[in-house]
């Protein structure tokens, strides 16, 4: 991601890169290490992103968003608002009822965490992105402050009694990401 927004030009056409990674947990610029309680067998990566901490691994989806923000006509608050709203938008198809927080990014149902980003800006470009759990194994949060909040409850959406199928809903959220960026 950094090579690609390193070497883009103007020109260059904003991608979305939709991956599962293995399992980490990947530390954000601001990121302390304090929040990592017991990584157990999980490693712990430095991440150029925003944020604090957070896990990563399979029946999590990612979506990161190269995007040229300049081009797009939109900063870094809205770009976060436009994130939060495509998982926001694939919950609410589902029946269920999600909102944000202004004070923590990410996308919650009740008190719950389903959804967290990060993202880097630079040269003018947004690189990283925002993570769904939609069915991983979700105890590995139990070994981090997730995003630095202590006791934070994370959640996915197979937890919510939501049908998962990880193709369909994989494909269904990129769509609503790319739809809310282009809006």
């Amino acid at each position: 991601m950094r090579d690609f927004t390193d070497t883009r030009s103007e020109h260059t056409d904003d991608e979305l890169w939709v991956c599962e990674h293995d399992p980490v947990y990947t530390l954000g610029q601001s990121g302390k290490r304090e929040h990592v309680l017991n990584s157990a067998d999980v490693p712990v990566v430095q991440s150029d992103r925003g944020g604090q901490v957070t896990y990563h691994g399979p029946g999590q989806i990612l979506v990161y968003t190269l995007i040229n923000l300049r081009r797009a006509g939109f900063g870094i608050r809205e770009m976060v608002t436009r994130l939060e709203n495509s998982a926001i938008a694939l919950l609410a198809e589902q029946g269920c009822e999600a909102h944000s927080r202004r004070d923590a990014p990410g996308v919650y149902v009740e008190q719950a965490k389903v959804a967290a980003l990060g993202l880097r800006v630079r040269k003018g470009c947004s690189y990283h992105g925002i993570a769904l759990n939609i069915d991983p194994d979700l105890a590995p949060f139990l070994g981090i402050n997730p995003c630095g909040f202590e006791g934070l409850a994370v959640t996915s959406v197979k937890e919510l009694n939501i049908p998962v199928n990880m193709d369909q809903m994989t494909a269904r959220f990129a769509q609503l990401v790319e739809l809310h960026l282009s809006a």
